[in-house]
């Protein structure tokens, strides 16, 4: 398998570009504070799922996982802060938390098969 196969690595970009496109309209105060911490946290995701399945040994791919998933939750309170600050509309608000949940079970499912044999 290719890390491009990966679904949450895909959904992932997908909530990458997202993000990128919306923040890309805001005016400059607000890019410069809460939009380049929001596309930090929402490119991390993408980035610490493709360094965890670069990795040789499974919990060293774990780890990244793991950074994955807090980006995950950093993700979520600067969405929360855009939103609270009328950055963004409620359909994109709800819109966004629903991808990056769909991402948080789905990557949480991926992380609970890592390093499992037929025998476990």
């Amino acid at each position: 398998m290719k890390l491009e196969d990966l679904r949450i690595y895909q959904l992932s970009m997908e909530l990458g570009e997202k993000v990128w496109q919306i923040v890309a309209e805001w005016k400059y105060f607000e890019k410069d504070t809460i939009g380049k911490q929001l596309i930090r946290s929402t490119d991390s995701i993408s980035a610490n799922i493709s360094e965890g399945f670069g990795r040789f040994h499974y919990q060293d791919s774990k780890r990244f996982y793991y950074i994955a998933r807090g980006s995950l939750s950093e993700t979520k309170t600067w969405l929360t802060k855009s939103y609270n600050r009328n950055l963004i509309s409620e359909i994109a608000y709800n819109d966004f938390n629903s991808g990056l949940q769909d991402i948080s079970v789905k990557l949480n499912n991926y992380i609970k098969t890592i390093g499992k044999t037929n025998n476990e």
